[in-house]
């Protein structure tokens, strides 16, 4: 089946999202999230994308990027062959280190921009890391800072002060955004509920039966984990996570 074509933004915004392939973890150590973070400062300006914020997970990637352009295909080419490239000669490793194909999604107004600003640097606090604000790899403190590549034009018209800007972030986002859940357990009480069911680790529950797996995935989504938590503590494909009832 031949791919879609990839969603025009007439902003000229897109929230980005790349996954490590098989959600591989991308970032064993520090130096791997500096030397992401200084590819996104180079390859930007090398294909005149903006950089709007950013949040490094550990197996994922989110951008919120401004595409004057329509650059953003080889923008985000040029971060996956270094990076990769990287990564497999540092851990002596071979294969792809990205799934195929990120993730965009074109973004077409201020409050959809804003909500995108806040899902991002928030992602911390969905997976049950810490705060927002505590965050060492997102672009959470860039917002008036002079020493960053990061570009707060749209931002700063937008929201006038830190303060303003803090706040906002604290806020909740009740819109239907871009795999938006809310966050019922973290990960911690998640795999501690899972230790309690007498399973050592997530990732065990899919080589069980059927019948036993599907037991234990409808009680944790009773529980109040939700889908994507279960996708990401067990393996589990959601298609399958989603049928269970």
């Amino acid at each position: 089946m031949p791919r879609s074509s990839r969603q025009r933004s007439s902003s000229g915004y897109f929230h980005v999202i790349v996954r490590g392939v098989g959600k591989q973890i991308l970032f064993e150590e520090t130096s791997d999230y500096r030397f992401f973070l200084s590819l996104l400062e180079k390859k930007s300006l090398e294909t005149s994308i903006k950089v709007c914020a950013y949040c490094l997970m550990e197996n994922h990637v989110h951008l919120l990027l401004y595409d004057s352009c329509q650059n953003l295909s080889l923008f985000m080419k040029k971060i996956g062959i270094c990076y990769a490239g990287y990564f497999n000669h540092k851990y002596e490793r071979i294969g792809h280190v990205f799934q195929d194909r990120y993730k965009s999604e074109a973004i077409e107004n201020n409050t959809y921009f804003l909500n995108a600003l806040r899902y991002i640097l928030k992602n911390p606090e969905k997976a049950g890391i810490c705060r927002a604000e505590d965050y060492l790899w997102s672009s959470y403190d860039c917002y008036d800072s002079r020493n960053s590549f990061i570009d707060n034009t749209l931002l700063t018209d937008l929201i006038k002060s830190r303060g303003e800007y803090e706040a906002f972030i604290r806020g909740e986002s009740h819109e239907d955004y871009m795999e938006f859940e809310p966050v019922r357990k973290t990960d911690e009480e998640a795999k501690e509920l899972i230790h309690q069911m007498g399973i050592i680790s997530g990732t065990g529950i899919g080589s069980l039966g059927k019948g036993t797996r599907n037991e234990i995935i409808s009680r944790l989504k009773k529980e109040g984990l939700s889908i994507r938590q279960i996708e990401r503590l067990t393996g589990i494909g959601r298609g399958v996570i989603q049928r269970v009832k």
